[in-house]
C-alpha cells in the first residue's frame, strides 16, 4: 500500500487504526434527501436508468462529497442489480419499492444465467467505479458494495421485500436443495461482481445483508456468516489488502465473533445495539462501524448531537468509522447531515 493510500482516514481505521476523531460517512448518502439528486434522478428519467448510466451514476455519488466532504464515497447502485444480471426480471414500482420476477420452484432457477453472464449487464456499473477514482478527491475512499446472498435471495424468492422474509424461510425448510442452489448462485455472482468493481477502482467493498436478523441461530451461520466468509476470501486472495466490511444488520449478539468468522476488517452495526455493548463485545476484535440511528437525520437538535458524542466516545478506544445505523430516509434534512459531521469532526 503506497503513502497515498495510507492518508485516507476510512483506510487507516480499517487497518485498525485508532484515530482523533472517526473517518464519517453515510449509508444511502446518495439519494432522495438532496435536491440535487431528485433533479438528476429526474434527467434520468428512472432509478434503473440512473443506476446504469455512468455519467449520471457517477454524478449523483459525488453529490454528497461536494455538499459534506464525507471521508468515503460508496458507488451509486441497487443491491438488486445481481438478479437482475442473473436473469431475474427487475422493476421499480414508485412509492412501493422494487418487484422481481420470482424464484419458487426448479425450473425458475434453471432458467437463470451462469455467473459468468453477469458482466454483460453489469459492465455499465464496473464504467461508473472508474470514473468515479477520477473525479473523486484524493483523500476520499471509494467503497463498492453487494447485497450479501441471504439477503438479495429473500427478494429473489418473494419477488419484493417482506416484513418477515417469510417465502424465504418457507422455501428454506421446504425445499433446501433448491434454496442452498439459489445462495450458491448468488455467492458466486457476487464474488464476481465485487472483484470487477475492485478491479476498476474500489478500494473497499461492503457487504449488506439486510436481513440477517430474521435468521436463527443455526441458519445464521449456515446462511448469513458462510456465505459472507466464502466472499470475503474470495476476495482477499483474488484482491490482498482490499478491505471488505460485514453488515449483518440486527444481528444482536450474532455480530460477537463475526470478525473472526468471516475475516471481514469490519463489522457495521444497527442501532437496536448500544454502542457501548458493541465496543465491549464486538470492536475488541477489529473496527466497526456506526450506528447513530436514522430518524436523528429527520428531527435533528440536541439529541442529535448527543448521540453522536456518545457514540464517538463509546469507540474512541479502537478503530471506528461513524455512519447511521440504516440507510438515511428520504425524509432527512440535510442541515442535520451538517450538524452530524461538525459534532463528529468538532467534539
Amino acid at each position: 500500500m503506497n503513502n497515498g493510500l495510507h492518508s485516507k482516514t476510512i483506510l487507516r481505521a480499517l487497518a485498525g487504526e485508532t484515530l482523533p476523531a472517526p473517518p464519517i460517512w453515510m449509508m444511502r448518502q446518495a439519494g432522495r434527501y438532496l435536491p440535487e439528486y431528485k433533479a438528476t434522478r429526474a434527467q434520468a428519467g428512472d432509478f434503473l436508468s440512473l443506476c446504469y448510466n455512468p455519467e449520471l451514476a457517477t454524478e449523483v455519488t459525488l453529490q454528497p462529497i461536494r455538499r459534506y466532504g464525507f471521508d468515503a464515497a460508496i458507488l451509486f447502485a441497487d443491491i438488486l442489480l445481481v438478479p437482475q444480471a442473473l436473469g431475474a426480471d427487475l422493476w421499480f414500482v414508485t412509492g412501493e419499492g422494487p418487484r422481481l420476477s420470482t424464484i419458487t420452484a426448479q425450473s425458475d432457477f434453471d432458467a437463470l444465467k451462469p455467473v459468468d453472464a453477469i458482466h454483460d449487464t453489469l459492465n455499465p456499473i464496473y464504467e461508473t467505479v472508474k470514473l468515479l477514482r477520477q473525479e473523486l478527491p484524493d483523500e476520499t475512499t471509494l467503497i463498492g458494495f453487494a447485497g450479501a446472498p441471504w439477503t438479495v435471495a429473500t427478494y429473489m424468492i418473494a419477488g419484493q421485500g417482506t416484513p418477515d422474509q417469510g417465502p424465504a424461510h418457507a422455501l428454506m425448510q421446504g425445499n433446501v436443495a433448491l434454496f442452498e442452489a439459489l445462495l450458491a448462485r448468488i455467492t458466486a455472482a457476487t464474488i464476481e461482481y465485487l472483484s470487477a468493481q475492485i478491479e476498476a477502482g474500489a478500494e473497499v467493498v461492503k457487504l449488506f445483508d439486510s436481513w440477517a436478523g430474521s435468521l436463527s441461530d443455526d441458519a445464521f451461520q449456515k446462511y448469513a456468516v458462510a456465505p459472507c466468509a466464502e466472499i470475503t476470501a474470495a476476495i482477499k486472495a483474488r484482491h490482498p489488502g482490499i478491505p471488505v466490511i460485514g453488515f449483518p444488520r440486527e444481528a444482536g449478539n450474532g455480530y460477537v465473533g463475526f470478525h473472526g468468522q468471516t475475516g471481514v476488517d469490519c463489522v457495521a452495526l444497527d442501532n437496536s445495539i448500544s454502542a457501548d455493548w458493541a465496543a465491549t463485545h464486538v470492536q475488541v476484535d477489529g473496527c466497526v462501524q456506526g450506528n447513530l440511528a436514522s430518524r436523528h437525520m429527520v428531527t435533528g437538535g440536541q439529541a442529535l448531537v448527543d448521540d453522536a458524542r456518545a457514540i464517538v466516545k463509546a469507540f474512541s478506544k479502537g478503530p471506528h468509522i461513524f455512519n447511521l445505523g440504516h440507510g438515511i430516509t428520504p425524509d432527512a434534512d440535510p442541515e442535520n447531515v451538517s450538524l452530524m459531521i461538525e459534532t463528529v469532526r468538532g467534539g
